[in-house]
């Protein structure tokens, strides 16, 4: 069978068998072509012709072409792509050996989570003052995510009845997973002031809903709704830095750990499945130290 049949009958297999969204078999489709281009420009038209080695070669290329190389990360999706073709052939009994087997990504950058400073918050919570609807509202949602450090899809999915009276709020996270998080006294306030004085009024511009923040129509409030406000507040804050719903997620994290909390406290606080998701915000506190550090100290330069 030639590289590209067998490539045809691996699409249709994670299609059909497995069942997998359109999307991906598309990003399939296009990191595999990539790779059957290479393999033909190189001269290895059979399955059998393909070896370990030639797979390296593959993966370095990608990096150094002269039009479009790849970055890391591309480069590493590409690789899932082949890696996952390649133990098909095995498991089809078409090749004798998954030679991708052993082939590693480049290693990633790490990447470290973007969150603006105390004052910064401060100053995009205040561009949402005022006793409109529309404002009271935007107060409520800003100072829940900033307080609770939630994604902004465990917020905009939250209901009345996850408001609770003992200054918690229950997140439902990843996988349905659900938990507990202190809401903090401004954050409370403002989700006070909004069910008394602006959520009666947008709920009978709609139909009856359930969901704690609603949109000028009366529906659940969207993710996209919520970016929105999240970048009309910056834009009125006057902030120089992007500001997204997940900025106020990373500051939050930022912030408490850079006020002495444990890093477990903000693991459970944050919903991670692991401490080392959240161990990546002590790198922030600490490059934070070390820049005050050198500014301050009169030997630190």
């Amino acid at each position: 069978m030639s590289v590209g049949a067998a490539v045809d009958s691996y699409l249709r297999h994670v299609s059909i068998e497995r069942g997998l969204a359109a999307n991906t078999v598309a990003a399939y489709r296009r990191d595999l072509g990539i790779y059957t281009a290479w393999l033909d420009a190189n001269g290895l038209t059979a399955l059998g012709a393909v070896s370990a080695a030639n797979i390296s070669e593959f993966v370095r290329s990608l990096g150094s072409r002269e039009e479009s190389p790849l970055t890391a990360s591309s480069i590493a999706r590409v690789l899932s792509s082949v890696r996952g073709f390649h133990r098909f052939l095995l498991e089809e009994s078409l090749v004798d050996t998954d030679v991708a087997h052993d082939t590693k990504p480049p290693k990633l950058a790490s990447r470290l989570p973007k969150a603006i400073t105390i004052d910064e918050v401060g100053a995009l919570l205040a561009a949402t003052d005022g006793d409109s609807v529309q404002q009271v509202r935007d107060k409520a949602l800003l100072e829940l995510l900033y307080a609770t450090g939630a994604r902004v899809s465990e917020v905009v999915n939250l209901n009345v009845d996850d408001v609770f009276e003992e200054d918690v709020v229950r997140l439902t996270g990843k996988g349905d997973k659900q938990r507990i998080v202190p809401l903090g006294s401004y954050a409370r306030a403002a989700i006070d002031s909004y069910l008394v004085r602006a959520r009666p009024l947008l709920s009978v511009r709609g139909s009856a809903t359930p969901a704690l923040f609603l949109g000028l129509r009366g529906a659940r409030v969207s993710r996209q709704n919520a970016w929105l406000i999240i970048k009309a507040a910056a834009e009125r804050a006057e902030l120089t830095v992007d500001v997204s719903p997940h900025t106020l997620r990373h500051s939050f994290a930022t912030h408490l750990l850079a006020g002495g909390a444990d890093v477990r406290v903000v693991q459970e606080l944050l919903g991670h499945s692991s401490v080392a998701t959240t161990q990546i915000y002590t790198l922030v506190t600490a490059d934070t130290l070390r820049d005050m550090y050198t500014t301050a100290h009169p030997r630190a330069r």
